[in-house]
């Protein structure tokens, strides 16, 4: 069983997995990182936001984490299972007032450690190519672009959904962070307990769509 435990970044910044209280917040933040987009991305799809039942079902099963102000959630990762061993990182969004305080960077590094600690191979996601606080985001932090010939079907399914929503694919990348961890998607990576850590830079933006 992996343990799962609040990441203090500072004495005002903390990583935490989300709970029912947080849930209210994350339609707005959505909203309003969405609109660092505008200029790439749909109206129809810039107005997209998470349903409850959606988050609910992250909360029950472990995998929405929020970037939280003391105890305000001010940023958020949701992560959706595309099969039993294919964690994919759906969304992750960090209000724009927030922007540039290491939650962004933090929030991915919450996701990453976590499928490595539950013995996911990798994590999978698609995002804009040119947008510099997404692919290149990501990039920095051990992402890698995946050739068409060795996407899953599952995440081809995701890059088709979004066609069908208005986002063209030519402006899209899938990209995957290798976490080295047994493939058995059951467990293993470091021991319960084992502590995180953030040293990175305060550098990154709020992500918005990713």
């Amino acid at each position: 069983m992996v343990v799962r435990r609040r990441k203090t970044m500072s004495v005002r910044y903390s990583i935490a997995p989300a709970q029912e209280q947080h849930l209210h917040a994350l339609a707005g933040i959505e909203r309003a990182a969405a609109q660092l987009l505008r200029a790439f991305a749909p109206s129809s799809v810039l107005a997209e936001t998470t349903d409850d039942e959606s988050f609910r079902r992250a909360v029950a099963n472990g995998n929405l984490w929020v970037a939280l102000d003391h105890e305000t959630p001010v940023g958020f990762a949701l992560v959706e299972m595309l099969s039993e061993s294919s964690p994919h990182l759906s969304e992750i969004d960090v209000h724009p007032a927030y922007g540039r305080r290491g939650l962004g960077t933090a929030l991915v590094r919450a996701v990453c450690e976590w499928a490595a600690d539950s013995g996911y191979p990798e994590v999978t996601l698609t995002t804009f190519r040119a947008v510099p606080w997404n692919m290149p985001f990501y990039s920095r932090l051990g992402f890698e672009e995946m050739p068409t010939d060795t996407v899953s079907p599952q995440v081809n399914a995701v890059v088709r959904d979004e066609t069908a929503r208005g986002l063209d694919p030519r402006t899209r990348v899938v990209m995957s962070y290798r976490t080295h961890a047994p493939s058995n998607g059951k467990g293993g990576g470091r021991p319960d307990g084992a502590k995180n850590t953030y040293t990175d830079p305060v550098r990154d933006a709020a992500t918005g769509v990713p």
